[in-house]
């Protein structure tokens, strides 16, 4: 899932990335307010880390920006990271559009947590597991059972199902799966899509996803 962190702190932001990367996101980090706004009008994101007091623009700006949005960019969930702990600012964040709030300093396995809860909260999910037929993937631990049986996927290889496990039914274009398991440091190869695909297959089931000639992949019901 791509994930959006805006973090001022050059220590906390690379400590919050560095964790995101390891529980499978892909993280774009921006340290400011600006640059946040800019990020957010063109590019699609899956949930958004926020810090409130940035330079140049400020957060609650910033997230009042984001609700003004029309469609899916203006619907993404949004985790509040701020050292602003008083009472009326927790409302003020929230009643700007916040979707939760958490105050700094703050222990990285509650931020995964909460992120977790909104993740599962946008899908209308009540549990961490996800089943797809004889698929099911642990979003907590990130491993995947096919028939029962685990399978061990690489980091792009799961970020690749993961795009297509969390949007059943939905075709996704090599642009789209691109977006999601690609930040903007990785190089990314010309036909890394279809090589990872291939590989996926072959340890999934080639019949388990569909190829939708000229527009894109989907998981086969």
């Amino acid at each position: 899932m791509r994930l959006l962190l805006v973090e001022d702190d050059s220590m906390i932001g690379d400590t919050v990335r560095l964790g995101l990367r390891k529980d499978g996101f892909t993280v774009d980090w921006i340290r400011d307010g600006e640059s946040a706004r800019t990020a957010l009008s063109s590019e699609t994101y899956d949930i958004v880390v926020l810090d409130l007091g940035l330079p140049r623009v400020d957060g609650l700006e910033i997230l009042r920006y984001l609700r003004s949005l029309n469609g899916p960019r203006g619907r993404v969930p949004v985790l509040v990271v701020t050292a602003r702990d008083a009472v009326p600012d927790r409302v003020t964040g929230l009643d700007a559009g916040a979707d939760d709030y958490l105050v700094k300093p703050f222990d990285f396995g509650e931020l995964s947590a909460r992120l977790r809860a909104l993740i599962r909260r946008q899908a209308g999910r009540g549990t961490n597991i996800v089943v797809h037929g004889e698929l099911a993937f642990d979003t907590v631990n990130r491993s995947l059972t096919v028939a029962g049986e685990p399978v061990s996927l690489s980091a792009r290889e799961l970020a690749l199902f993961e795009a297509l496990m969390l949007r059943p039914g939905a075709v996704l274009s090599k642009a789209q799966l691109e977006d999601r398991i690609y930040g903007w440091s990785d190089k990314i190869e010309s036909n890394a899509i279809e090589v990872h695909m291939h590989s996926l297959r072959r340890k999934i089931g080639a019949h388990r996803i569909r190829t939708i000639r000229g527009v894109g992949y989907v998981l086969a019901d």
